[in-house]
């Protein structure tokens, strides 16, 4: 197997990177020139970096970043900065997952299993949830404010409404945590259906390493895979 990671310099993709190299999995990356957020590893057999701005590829280029690749995992986002909230691309992860899903389709690929880090503050519009009704406000003002929650609705909106379960190459989930914060190991963790608390009032804690071993387990566990494909499975850090 060999995994495309975008978003593999952020804070959880960095993580996701680790731990497929530590499972034995080929992983390739795309990466500005001198950035050294993964410097200890790009060096590693089994690591392969493409330098370049994923926001800047053509269809072709995508196509050649996924031809030998058999899932890719996007931990893509915003810098939380003004630039980063406001500035351009607004659209990063939902024009970087509809550009890699038309690569793939144009592609010779057979079938590619697609990750997308996504947040609880994204309701699954296809399963129905029910958020509460000051939860929806909030969420609406800040799709309307924000360009970086707006996009993570889109990126999951295109995946759940345009790619949906019927595609012949691409089979989908949505990853969603609620707050992230930073561990270092993995910890116990649940997964459901849906959040079962606000993601504004009341929003729980899911810890960036706990996320990554979650998708490198969808990956590699064909059961877990199949029980979530197409569906946007939320992940909280179990309390004790």
């Amino acid at each position: 197997m060999k995994v495309l990671v975008l978003g593999s310099t952020g804070a959880t993709g960095r993580l996701v990177v680790k731990q497929l190299i530590n499972r034995n999995i080929k992983v390739k990356i795309v990466a500005r020139k001198n950035n050294n957020e993964l410097n200890e590893l790009f060096k590693h057999e089994l690591l392969e970096t493409v330098v370049g701005n994923i926001s800047e590829f053509d269809r072709n280029k995508n196509i050649d970043l996924i031809n030998d690749c058999d899932a890719v995992v996007s931990c893509l986002g915003h810098n939380i900065s003004v630039k980063g909230i406001y500035g351009k691309p607004r659209m990063l992860v939902a024009s970087s997952i509809r550009n890699i899903c038309e690569a793939i389709e144009a592609s010779k690929k057979d079938k590619v299993k697609v990750i997308l880090m996504n947040t609880t503050a994204c309701r699954n519009r296809e399963g129905e949830e029910n958020y509460s009704f000051a939860d929806r406000v909030v969420l609406s003002l800040l799709t309307i404010l924000l360009p970086p929650h707006k996009d993570n609705v889109k990126a999951a909106e295109y995946l759940s409404s345009t790619i949906g379960k019927n595609n012949s190459k691409i089979e989908w989930t949505a990853v969603r945590p609620d707050t992230l914060i930073n561990e270092e190991k993995v910890s116990k963790y649940e997964i459901l259906e849906s959040p079962k608390r606000s993601p504004v009032f009341d929003a729980g804690k899911t810890s960036r390493i706990n996320v990554s071993h979650l998708m490198t387990e969808l990956l590699l566990d064909e059961g877990l895979w199949n029980h979530w494909k197409y569906k946007m499975p939320v992940i909280y850090n179990l309390e004790n």
